[in-house]
């Protein structure tokens, strides 16, 4: 559980509802024809934008701004090195009982793929190849929201100008002009809290996310190129060091 996005929405949206209660009723910013606009106009051009089945797998897309387990680094790194030492000791095939033990399916792909005998630049080739296309996946759900973060906005100025038309026309009658400036003002709201405060965020966070579980990806790679490779761990944990910032790097050699 990300307790950080939870926080984050939790907070504006409270201090949103503060404000809003300070200064009168929370129903006056409750419209039917302003949400009709902004939210099934945003649903209506996402649909022409993108594949329905796109659409549909933002369900686990947005998951993983709530549910993310973020593995430790160096964790990751220290256990590839354990591998390297029971390779190094006892062979390639040694590993094929550590397979069971591993959580992460990317690693357990990594390793069956070495205990198979693949050669190391092979691997490599195969593994970055599946990383090339994880990225694009990532890619497609932080580039959905941000999409939605620039249709919402845009409908509510859409709506804007209905409510403003609206007003304009009836401007004889004093009782219509109080709805019609409530949609022209209430979709703008609308628009904009569902840009800056959701999908914007949201697509940001996912940035975020899919550099962190590259990342890690990148380093099964490396380290398993290099055990395939019979390199000094020495010199596969320098290697592997090399993709973290300095003050984050635990040696094992100094355990």
């Amino acid at each position: 559980m990300d307790i950080a996005t939870i926080i984050g929405i939790a907070a504006s949206f409270g201090l949103m509802f503060m404000a809003i209660l300070q200064g009168g009723n929370l129903g006056i910013f409750i419209d039917v024809p302003s949400m009709l606009i902004v939210f099934g106009g945003t649903a209506g051009v996402i649909l022409i934008n993108y594949p329905l089945s796109d659409v549909l797998s933002m369900a686990n897309v947005v998951k993983k701004t709530f549910l993310f387990k973020e593995e430790d680094t160096n964790k990751l790194i220290a256990q590839l090195m354990e591998f390297a030492n029971k390779a190094r000791k006892e062979g390639i095939l040694s590993l094929q009982g550590s397979i069971d033990s591993v959580e992460d399916q990317f690693l357990v792909k990594a390793l069956q793929m070495a205990v198979d005998g693949q050669e190391p630049d092979d691997l490599k080739s195969m593994l970055n190849t599946e990383i090339d296309y994880i990225q694009e996946r990532h890619s497609l759900g932080s580039e959905i929201l941000a999409t939605l973060g620039t249709i919402s906005p845009a409908m509510g100025m859409v709506g804007t100008l209905i409510g403003l038309v609206q007003m304009l026309q009836n401007m004889s009658d004093p009782s219509s002009i109080g709805p019609a400036m409530a949609v022209a003002l209430l979709t703008t709201f609308y628009g904009a809290v569902l840009a800056n405060v959701l999908f914007n965020p949201m697509a940001g966070k996912l940035k975020t996310r899919s550099r962190t579980e590259l990342l890690q990806k990148t380093l099964i790679v490396e380290g398993m190129e290099s055990i395939l490779s019979g390199e000094n761990p020495r010199v596969m944990e320098q290697k592997l060091h090399a993709y973290i910032a300095p003050k984050l790097r635990e040696s094992v050699f100094n355990k």
